[in-house]
């Protein structure tokens, strides 16, 4: 098949450091090209892809200090792919809503995953008058904000299955990764250490929009807790490292988790995660299996003083099973082929 895969330009694809979408959009792009299919990348220029990558901006925006405007840069993205878009089989579009109207003009073959969250209220009318596009939830958690929007499938991410190494003897800390803000509430990673009087190492971006949050809730702790070190923003080559040394992934999240990459990421490398009961938390995580699901911090620091019961190669193979690249890659060719199919009927 002929396919178009429409990133944001935010980060570039795979991202350098932070940014989920762009790397479950490198994994789906690389794996896609390596099963025989004619792919484009539409990303920004310092992408690096075995597609065809049509940049549509130099580097990627958040590295471009020059950018002031960075809804600009999307609208050209769109022009040239609404000009070029006779060319696909079918265009999957990973930059949320934005291009709706032009899609629905078009009337070519096409679907959307939506990577964010949907408990927003300024959404509802979005897919009120929008509930003809196809879009594809990442859990099925994620879509209950939006019952009225026209949902093709869900489809969890998936990772190479060589990208992260397997870990079977851990080291004697626990870890945190991720962003530091409310909703991720590394507050609650470092009481739960606390609790247990064991290291914790957080591996955390800060972005400008959290850094007062970070200066006036998280350094403070951060200061008062020896046993945590704070080693900032990494890149994919010390994941497996980091991830694979720790006795268990913390995840004490207080928001409706669309999916939760670093999960899967934690269970390639055989390291359990221990969760709070929200959003795709459940369909991820086998509770018992690969981590611990809990309800507080009490419960938390209860399973994570009983992580060492479980098997970290049952870990690794519950990732296997579930949530490798080419599962997600198989997963998607299923929706582009009924899609096209269902453009040949109408046509």
């Amino acid at each position: 098949m002929k396919i178009a895969q429409i990133a944001p330009l935010y980060e570039s694809v795979p991202p350098q450091k932070y940014g989920g979408t762009e790397r479950v959009v490198h994994y789906l792009t690389e794996e896609l090209v390596a099963l025989g299919h004619d792919v484009t990348l539409f990303a920004s220029g310092d992408s690096r892809t075995n597609a065809l990558l049509q940049s549509c901006s130099p580097r990627s925006l958040r590295l471009d200090p020059t950018i002031r405007d960075a809804f600009a840069p999307h609208v050209a993205m769109l022009g040239r792919v609404a000009a070029e878009h006779a060319s696909f089989d079918v265009l999957h579009f990973h930059i949320d809503y934005l291009h709706f109207p032009t899609s629905k003009a078009i009337g070519w073959p096409h679907l959307t995953t939506l990577h964010g969250r949907l408990d927003l209220p300024e959404l509802q009318s979005v897919y009120d008058q929008f509930g003809d596009m196809p879009v594809v939830s990442i859990s099925n958690a994620q879509r209950a904000p939006l019952p009225q929007a026209g949902w093709l499938a869900t489809v969890h991410h998936g990772l190479p299955p060589d990208l992260l190494a397997f870990s079977p003897q851990p080291a004697d800390y626990f870890a945190f990764l991720g962003r530091v803000s409310p909703e991720k509430r590394v507050d609650h990673a470092i009481e739960i250490a606390r609790r247990l009087k064991a290291p914790l190492r957080i591996a955390a971006k800060v972005d400008a929009a959290d850094r007062a949050y970070h200066e006036q809730s998280i350094a403070p702790l951060l200061g008062s807790s020896p046993h945590v070190e704070f080693i900032g923003e990494i890149g994919e080559d010390a994941k497996s490292s980091f991830l694979g040394g720790a006795r268990a992934l913390l995840f004490p999240i207080d928001w409706p988790e669309p999916f939760g990459l670093v999960m899967i990421e934690a269970m390639a490398c055989g390291t359990p995660v221990i969760a709070f009961r929200k959003g795709s938390v459940p369909e991820i995580i086998d509770h018992g299996v690969t981590g611990f699901i809990v309800d507080t911090i009490d419960e938390a620091v209860e399973a994570a003083a009983r992580v060492s019961e479980l098997s970290r190669w049952r870990v690794r193979q519950q990732f296997e099973r579930r949530f490798t690249s080419r599962h997600m890659a198989d997963n998607y060719l299923r929706l582009y082929r009924r899609l096209a199919a269902r453009d040949r009927r109408a046509a």
